[in-house]
């Protein structure tokens, strides 16, 4: 009898085995209230503010709560009252306004401001690869902040929204930038950014086919510049030539080439992104060297650590500095020349995102859910996670994809 028992029980756990378990379903939280801060930048000349009055309008009357340090908006023309008359609580206490769930920056923290977040809090703001260290990513590691970089986040499409909004206005405003440090009121050649009839063209060389150098392009073109653009990515500048609609001089990178194009080039426009985080420094002192004096180069990608040799970051204060009688101007945020345009159009691309992370429940079920999203974060509860970060700086590194695949 007890034979047939046991035989009975061990057919049946057999049988067991063919059955799925029953699991509890994962439920999507249902859209949460977001403490959403806007401290004041405080970087040198840093001019630009994460949102704007209208865009804190709309989060707050989906029910999500913002506080807006004091002054936040005056440099780019936006008051406190204008904050305020949405519904936004001005923060007079530098510290309150760190305690926040989620800080909305432009520029990166200080160390000191790092010490100010509350641990596991989010960070959402610029990168800087030119102006960081190992420390930065160990203090934020410290607090176990999950930190999202504007130069980081993609989009559905893959394409990075800040990055190319960013540039979109640089590459608008160094045409001005140049017609600025030409004239002979700053000291410059005394030539006119064109040409007119009679008198030959400026000659103006374009390193990179990206953004930056379309909209350089674009601003260039009706004052008759005569354009050269480097890059060695041919699909670039195939792009490039077919959205401007206009024949532009392009070549691949050598430095023969390049060098003789430097040499005789009125305006020298560095705008090479660093790749897999190491910048190119295609142009070398030599090369700088045997420029004609007057000339002047501007380093869009300073904030990476530029592509030109003789170059070093300088501020909107003190903006230029000369070497071999070639003026460098290495600002690396050109935006802030324009700070309410440029906070309008960060604005424009945060606030859909943010209502996104209030519908996904929490910022880590935004992570997870949105992959363009994901390659934003660079650190999380404590570790790196950008695997190009991890290189530069010899530090750990954890896939933060490993971590969604645990998770389901």
């Amino acid at each position: 009898m007890a034979q047939r028992i046991r035989s009975e029980l061990a057919e049946m756990a057999r049988e067991s085995t063919l059955y799925p378990l029953e699991s509890p379903l994962k439920t999507r939280k249902a859209n949460q209230s977001l403490k959403l801060a806007v401290p004041k930048e405080i970087a040198l000349q840093e001019t630009r503010v994460s949102l704007k009055p209208e865009s804190v309008d709309v989060l707050i009357n989906r029910g999500h709560e913002v506080i807006v340090e004091t002054g936040a908006g005056e440099s780019a023309n936006f008051l406190d009252n204008d904050y305020s008359e949405v519904g936004a609580k001005i923060g007079y206490d530098r510290k309150e306004v760190f305690e926040s769930d989620i800080i909305l920056k432009v520029g990166p923290p200080t160390l000191d401001e790092i010490e100010m977040i509350k641990p596991g809090a989010t960070l959402i703001s610029a990168f800087q690869f030119g102006e960081q260290s190992g420390d930065y990513i160990a203090a934020l590691n410290k607090k176990r902040i999950t930190a999202i970089g504007y130069e980081f986040i993609e989009d559905k499409a893959g394409g990075l929204p800040l990055v190319r909004s960013m540039s979109e206005i640089a590459g608008s405003t160094v045409m001005l930038i140049a017609a600025e440090y030409l004239s002979s009121t700053n000291t410059g050649k005394g030539i006119i950014l064109g040409g007119v009839t009679g008198v030959p063209p400026t000659k103006v060389v374009i390193l990179g086919g990206g953004t930056v150098a379309e909209y350089a392009a674009r601003a260039a073109i009706g004052l008759g510049v005569d354009i050269q653009v480097f890059d060695n990515h041919i699909y670039k500048l195939r792009r490039l030539k077919h959205a401007i609609g206009h024949q532009v001089h392009t070549a691949t990178i050598d430095n023969a080439t390049l060098a003789k194009a430097i040499k005789d080039a009125d305006v020298l426009i560095g705008a090479i992104r660093a790749e897999k985080g190491k910048n190119k420094c295609v142009v070398t002192e030599h090369m700088v060297s045997e420029m004609k004096p007057g000339s002047v180069i501007i380093d869009v990608s300073i904030d990476q650590g530029g592509c030109i040799e003789t170059s070093r970051i300088t501020n909107h204060k003190s903006p230029i500095f000369r070497k071999y009688d070639v003026i460098h101007y290495c600002v690396p945020n050109i935006a802030s020349r324009v700070s309410k345009t440029a906070s309008i159009a960060i604005s424009n691309i945060f606030t859909p995102i943010l209502m996104q992370i209030a519908d996904a429940g929490s910022v880590e079920e935004m992570i997870f859910s949105n992959r363009w999203f994901m390659r934003g974060v660079y650190t999380y509860k404590g570790s790196l996670t950008n695997l190009h970060l991890a290189r530069r700086y010899n530090l750990g590194y954890k896939d933060l994809s490993l971590l969604m695949a645990a998770r389901f």
